[in-house]
């Protein structure tokens, strides 16, 4: 390491002039006394400290060209000396140090394409920081690497350090912006076993398409390239090619350097496979049931990702027994003429674990048991990792908190993991006032009041109402999810509603209540009651046959049980899981309205990628009336919509009466396809490409299916879900619309 010190000539001279005068009476003078000297801004003590020449001892010049280095090495001065003076029948040393100035000023030059407040945050350097050379070319070297995650990999960042007095200086950086470079194709040489269009699916690189800006891809980015070599060289691993090498990239750029063709060279090698799965130090679980777990398997391929995956099952099978502290370490050991490798996972299993304390902390609203009645393990029970993270879900689905953190601190002295659940609280209190377009009901105004976590009980109360040039609707509604302290949930609600349709005119009033409870860790059952007076009034002469039946005032009593599975990771961003239900309706418990309805529902989410998901959504409807009577007019099904088939009117896709107005179906079947991926992450804003196909029919099966594509945002806002989605009509008919464009706003009730 270079440095800018010196030891005064003059300095020199007089000591080796004391040193041959002296040589008599001692081989070394002692030294008698330390100054420093130079000093303005920092501490005496800074010095002192990287000092080892002691007071009372012989000289050592060694000792003075250490110390001289260590404290250059401080980063505080630019020079530093020592001059040596006769003292008192010994020698006076004096460190000399010249401080580095301090930055008035950091500046930026020449950024036009990248802001400067966001350079700012990638760069340490302030007003007020000492000017270390190595911290501004550190410095230099991130904004060099910011401009490369942005795109424009070949920029180039020049520090100028100008000083304006003896102890400041203002620093600017001038940067010279590249084109942001786009990458026209990426070339893979030499594989053969793997094909390039997999290879490519691993990375995260990607060449630039007309739909690249969706998912801010396609730029050359050298840290993401170096990134993808390896990335390469792990999906050989995951595919048994063990000793497969990368090369590259190499770059070729494009004259007007605004394009590069990126290339890797691969040495694939041999395909080695597994020859056999050992364990080693399991007591707990014998090897048979260890090695069902496994999803390495004997004569396959080897893979790193199989491997890695199993290590985490099998700690999950001890976590899960308690033993919180098991640890798995798995060993490869390859056969190089035969190409296999034998796999041996070594467990050390450790202790058993109890549930210590379990702590809350950050609620200032919610009351402490509102927290604890969602938590699945207790102060004493066996530690188990998967009621553990079942309880990270429960908590983090009450939607009372920004954010949930779940520590568990393992305490080996005393075999007990204390758990700690750290939340942070959101406001559960929304007013929202609000307007918007309707393709049905044309203007319509908004109000709606959710008072979520009531009084910090974890209870919910809403009121709702819309009003439209066609329609209004409002409701009341109460929800208490622990009914006298136990998990039962206790759910009512009173409503009015009023719709103008081209035939008739119908006005309902109405309330229900219910009650659902678990029967296992994932599975609920429920029951309700429904109490509805439902008039129809102003029928057009001409209208169809089924609408002049249902003229005049008939009440509905119903009851509908009900049966839930859910096993997704989050109610509002699904990325695992499903959730399945089954609802029966009977109505004929006095009343005038006699039927039966039935509804299957079931939507699966699988993982994509960590960001991406694949929703798979289903629902079959079955409606018949009963003792003579008609299924009634508002009880059929209407597929169309925003949350049926999305891109068709409301009631398009079934049944239409001889005025051409939808008159609904006995049955109902539709399926929803969606891929979801983040648009921006940091305020929970995704994307989704969706598929639909669905009918409303009165006969057993359905004569016509529909089917519409499109785009749409789905956006968890600060006020709740909000949905914009447009539809393309695949298979329009007659007076229907090719597109069309549908939004809907939820609360997070």
């Amino acid at each position: 390491m270079p440095l800018n010190f010196r030891l005064k000539l003059v300095a020199l001279a007089c000591l080796f002039l004391f040193l041959s005068a002296g040589a008599a009476r001692a081989v070394e003078p002692l030294v008698i006394g330390i100054e420093v000297k130079g000093l303005k801004r920092i501490e005496e003590g800074v010095v002192r400290r990287r000092i080892s020449q002691k007071v009372g001892q012989p000289l050592s010049p060694g000792a003075i060209t250490s110390d001289i280095k260590s404290i250059y090495q401080t980063g505080y001065f630019e020079d530093v000396r020592v001059e040596a003076q006769p003292f008192e029948g010994g020698l006076k040393l004096i460190y000399v140090v010249k401080e580095k100035p301090v930055l008035d000023k950091v500046d930026f030059y020449g950024n036009r394409k990248v802001k400067t407040e966001d350079i700012k945050k990638e760069v340490t350097l302030s007003a007020g920081s000492v000017a270390d050379t190595v911290l501004i070319n550190d410095n230099a070297a991130k904004i060099r690497a910011y401009y490369e995650t942005e795109g424009f990999g070949l920029t180039r960042v020049v520090p100028v350090l100008r000083r304006i007095s003896a102890s400041r200086a203002v620093l600017t950086y001038v940067i010279t912006e590249g084109p942001k470079v786009k990458i026209s194709k990426i070339v893979f040489i030499g594989n053969r076993a793997i094909k390039s269009g997999r290879i490519l699916d691993a990375m995260k690189s990607r060449p630039r398409r007309f739909y690249s800006f969706l998912f801010k891809s396609g730029y050359y980015k050298k840290d993401e390239l170096l990134a993808d070599k390896e990335r390469i060289k792990d999906l050989y691993f995951d595919n048994g090619y063990i000793q497969a090498t990368v090369s590259g990239p190499r770059t070729a750029m494009s004259r007007d350097r605004k394009w590069a063709v990126v290339t890797y060279g691969i040495d694939e090698g041999n395909q080695f496979r597994v020859t056999k799965i050992s364990f080693s130090g399991n007591k707990i679980f014998s090897a048979a049931h260890l090695g069902k777990l496994l999803s390495t398997k004997a004569g396959r391929p080897v893979s790193r990702k199989l491997v890695r995956q199993d290590v985490v099952t099998l700690t999950n099978a001890y976590s899960e027994r308690g033993y919180a502290l098991a640890v798995i370490d798995p060993e490869l050991v390859p056969d190089i003429p035969e190409k296999t490798v034998a796999v041996t996972y070594h467990i050390s299993e450790g202790d058993r674990f109890r549930v210590g304390r379990i702590e809350v902390a950050g609620n200032s609203k919610t009351r402490d048991w509102v927290i604890r009645r969602e938590m699945l393990l207790n102060e004493g029970d066996i530690f188990n990792s998967r009621l553990l993270r079942k309880s990270y879900q429960r908590i983090n689905n009450l939607n009372f908190f920004s954010s949930v953190r779940m520590d568990p601190e393992p305490v080996p002295a005393k075999k007990q993991v204390n758990l700690l659940v750290d939340v942070k609280e959101r406001n559960t209190n929304f007013l929202s006032v609000g307007g918007g377009y309707s393709s049905v009901d044309k203007i319509i105004g908004m109000v709606d009041v959710t008072m979520a976590n009531l009084g910090g009980r974890g209870q919910y109360l809403k009121l709702d109402g819309e009003l439209g040039g066609l329609s209004s609707y409002y409701e009341l509604s109460f929800k208490e999810p622990w009914l006298f302290g136990r998990q039962l949930a206790l759910t009512t609600s009173l409503y009015k509603v009023h719709q103008d349709y081209l035939d008739y005119t119908r006005e309902a009033t109405g309330g229900s209540i219910g009650l659902s409870k678990p029967i296992s860790e994932n599975t609920w059952i429920s029951a309700s009651y429904t109490l509805e007076n439902a008039q129809i009034t102003d029928i057009l002469s001409g209208a169809s046959p089924i609408v002049q039946d249902q003229a005049g005032t008939r009440l509905t009593s119903s009851i509908t049980p009900g049966i839930v599975r859910d096993t997704r990771d989050n109610n509002l961003e699904p990325h695992t899981g499903s959730r399945n239900s089954l609802y029966v309706t009977f109505a004929g418990i006095g009343g005038d309205n006699k039927f039966l309805k039935v509804i299957a529902d079931s939507g699966w989410f699988l993982p994509v990628t960590e960001r991406t998901t694949v929703s798979l959504h289903g629902v079959l409807g079955y409606g018949t009336g009963l003792f003579g009577q008609e299924l009634p007019l508002y009880e059929r099904y209407y597929v169309g919509g925003i949350y049926t088939v999305r891109g068709l009117a409301f009631g398009e896709g079934g049944p239409l009466d001889i005025n051409g107005q939808p008159i609904g179906g006995k049955n109902e079947m539709y399926a929803n396809l969606d891929y979801i991926f983040p648009l921006i992450s940091a305020i929970r804003l995704d994307g989704d490409l969706f598929f639909d196909t669905g009918s409303a029919y009165d006969s057993l099966l359905p004569k016509l299916l529909r089917y519409t594509s499109g785009v749409g945002i789905n956006w968890i806002s600060p006020l709740g879900p909000i949905r914009l989605d447009w539809g393309y009509n695949l298979n329009k008919q007659p007076g229907e619309q090719t597109s069309r464009f549908e939004f809907a706003f939820g609360t997070f009730f």
